[in-house]
């Protein structure tokens, strides 16, 4: 039996969703493809059960994480799982991989027959009969117009198929075009108290009356607590992160100078840094929920007090004058509270 949350409506949806939302892109490996890191599917398994006898009711996924791996772990995870504690299924289309090529880097792709097929891919990888919400996962990069692949999942969603369609990775400007020929239900940017130039999106969604699920929230550790400057030093060459600038010299410096003042906040609320920083991306008016990772079920013990966790006024300003004390990422430090 699964535990009860609250929940907020999905933007114009007929979704409501609990605050924090899992997302399975861990599950199909480090990288974009199968080459990452590979995790035990046991253990991945165990990852999404928790999360949804913890009462979350939505999970995040994407037929790029690991090449279809993630949306196959996912299936697995539901099999058996009651209808009535059954979480909604959000994925995704847009970007395509060689099967005969493993080493190929990925293709930003938006044509309409290749989205169709991805689709029916994901349709049969998860063995439903329709997805929850279907996203546009970045822009497309092979000449089709945006206005071109968002129709097509309008079209989805006429035809059935889908329940809802977003849009993730885009614009203001391209949010604006892609309205004009139907509403973009949701939009999914990445977030968080050191990511903060997405509030330029958010606002444009709370003022269309846009769903947001942000991703990212603990910024890919850094926000969690646990993250140290020798374990930055140690991440092995094939992790991303390894020579992402905000992982490396004096961004680095900064971020883990946030994480710490947030040590304070969290041992006021009897909780983690990993909640905190998750709930400081939903104080944001406009955001619905957030996704966040786990490779095992204790990371989802780690940070699921967000989904309850209500941060004051004064934590929100405390958590500001940290942000420009330190100088960690860009854009707006106090949140336009909800």
């Amino acid at each position: 039996m699964s535990t009860a949350l609250a929940t907020r409506r999905l933007g114009t949806t007929d979704m409501s969703i609990t605050r924090v939302g899992l997302g399975a892109w861990a599950i199909g490996g480090t990288e974009w493809s199968a080459a990452g890191r590979a995790l035990s599917d046991e253990v991945s398994i165990a990852a999404i059960r928790r999360a949804i006898e913890c009462g979350i009711n939505w999970i995040d996924t994407a037929p790029i994480y690991g090449r279809g791996h993630s949306e196959d772990v996912v299936r697995r995870a539901l099999d058996g799982v009651p209808k009535s504690e059954r979480p909604y299924v959000f994925t995704k289309c847009g970007i395509v991989w060689e099967e005969s090529d493993q080493t190929a880097p990925p293709r930003w792709v938006g044509a309409p027959a290749s989205l169709r097929r991805e689709l029916d891919d994901s349709l049969r990888r998860l063995e439903i009969e329709r997805i929850d919400l279907y996203q546009m996962h970045r822009p497309a990069r092979d000449g089709t117009p945006l206005e071109e692949y968002w129709q097509a999942l309008l079209d989805f969603k006429r035809a059935g198929k889908v329940r809802a369609v977003g849009l993730s990775n885009h614009s203001v400007e391209q949010l604006e075009r892609a309205e004009r020929i139907g509403h973009v239900e949701t939009l999914q940017p990445p977030f968080s108290a050191i990511r903060r130039h997405s509030a330029a999106e958010i606002g444009w969604c709370l003022d269309h009356e846009t769903g947001v699920i942000v991703y990212s929230p603990m910024q890919a550790g850094l926000l969690t607590g646990a993250f140290t400057a020798e374990r930055a030093r140690a991440l092995p060459k094939d992790d991303w992160r390894a020579q992402h600038p905000e992982f490396t010299g004096e961004a680095l410096t900064r971020n883990l100078a946030l994480a710490e003042a947030l040590k304070p906040i969290a041992m006021r609320h009897e909780t983690t840094v990993s909640a905190v920083a998750v709930a400081w991306t939903l104080a944001w008016r406009g955001v619905s929920g957030a996704i966040v990772g786990a490779r095992s079920a204790s990371q989802v013990d780690g940070w699921i007090d967000a989904a309850t966790l209500e941060l004051s006024r004064d934590d929100l300003r405390e958590i500001a004058t940290a942000i420009e004390g330190t100088g960690a990422g860009s854009g707006p430090s106090l949140p336009v509270a909800g």
